[in-house]
């Protein structure tokens, strides 16, 4: 087991009798259902994905599941574990500090340094991921994950990394973020992979975890969207993986408190099926489609007004029928003050004509 991930157990102590829980956790039953990688049975690249569902502090079971994949996937087996969880001192991780955007700082500098919290916060090579992250979630359940992670300290995953990202740069309302997956395939298994994509001043480049250094952050330098997944693409190939699929979402708003979810596949591309002019040509339009921000989330479409030809989709207030514009005609010629009990109330003669034989010489109506 790496450093990190030794770092990571030391930090995570599971809950004893009179543990309690964070504020932004609860217990959930396990479920089997596929929920954007974040489910108990859910494997990646043939390795089960475990996933702490018991907030903090880490429960008895998911402590001691941890390390039962620990003892499982490890070269050195079970002889690492008992090294570890018996060593009578054990060196304090450390903590680093969340960084604080500064006014003389670029935005290329600034998202550097939220890259360097992130590799300080190192990669989670327990096989257990230490915070759940529900993708339909809505954005501020969400970024209260985020918050967890800045006061837990612990290596995280890719997943992870992304929500982190977008809670960092969220004070930067001219740097768009989107999701960006890829599918690859290697040795007869496939792996699942996102990162952070950014869009700033006409430029691309990402934020993000990998245990490869160069499938995580990619400086602001490309022109281009499809530059940048190209870049991916190649990077994938000096670890031999094919990539399978891209998915791209749409960019995420900066509201923290916003209930809508992100939106994670937006555009999906079968690259290993496709010529590489026509990802080039998908990616574009749909790089040129976010930028003007025509796109909507899936659950927000609306069916689709047919405009006609000379004819303007704005709404128009309709045309009153002659009886309601004879009925206003009246009302402003008929109406005169009744006095009933010392109020005074307007009163609407008859549609046919009133009689006026019960009005006096000021106009008033006389009623018996």
């Amino acid at each position: 087991m790496t450093g990190s991930s030794a770092n990571a157990c030391r930090k995570a102590h599971p809950k004893g009798e009179k543990g309690g829980r964070s504020r932004s956790s609860h217990a959930r039953p396990i479920s089997t259902a596929n929920n954007g990688g974040s489910e108990e049975e859910d494997k990646d690249g043939g390795v089960a994905f475990l996933v702490n569902k018991s907030g903090f502090p880490i429960d008895g079971h998911t402590w001691e599941r941890m390390w039962g994949h620990v003892a499982k996937v490890h070269p050195s087996g079970r002889e690492v574990v008992e090294t570890i969880r018996n060593a009578a001192h054990l060196a304090k991780p450390s903590v680093p500090s969340v960084p604080n955007y500064k006014a003389s700082m670029t935005i290329p500098e600034w998202l550097q340094a939220i890259q360097n919290y992130m590799k300080m916060l190192q990669y989670n090579h327990t096989g257990t991921q230490f915070f759940e992250i529900r993708k339909s979630r809505p954005l501020s359940g969400l970024m209260e994950s985020a918050k967890e992670m800045t006061r837990e300290s612990l290596p995280i995953k890719c997943l992870e990394a992304v929500i982190l990202g977008i809670y960092l740069t969220n004070g930067q309302p001219s740097v768009e973020r989107f999701p960006i997956s890829f599918k690859s395939h290697f040795s007869g298994s496939n792996f699942h992979h996102v990162v952070l994509g950014i869009y700033f001043n006409g430029r691309y480049g990402s934020l993000g975890m990998s245990r490869r250094s160069e499938l995580m952050d990619k400086p602001l330098i490309y022109r281009t969207l499809s530059d940048l997944i190209f870049e991916f693409e190649e990077s994938y190939k000096r670890y031999l993986h094919s990539v399978k699929k891209v998915k791209i979402g749409l960019y995420v708003p900066h509201e923290p408190h916003s209930f809508q979810p992100i939106e994670w596949r937006q555009l999906v591309l079968n690259v290993s099926k496709m010529m590489r002019s026509e990802i080039r040509k998908e990616l574009e339009k749909y790089a040129r489609d976010m930028r003007m921000k025509i796109l909507k989330p899936a659950s927000a479409h609306s069916p689709v007004k047919q405009r006609s030809r000379g004819k303007s989709l704005s709404p128009r207030r309709r045309q009153a029928s002659p009886q309601r514009r004879a009925c206003r005609r009246d009302k402003s010629q008929k109406l005169s003050p009744i006095r009933l009990t010392d109020v005074f109330r307007p009163a609407v003669l008859d549609k046919k004509g009133g009689d006026l034989s019960t009005l006096n010489e000021v106009g008033y109506q006389l009623r018996i």
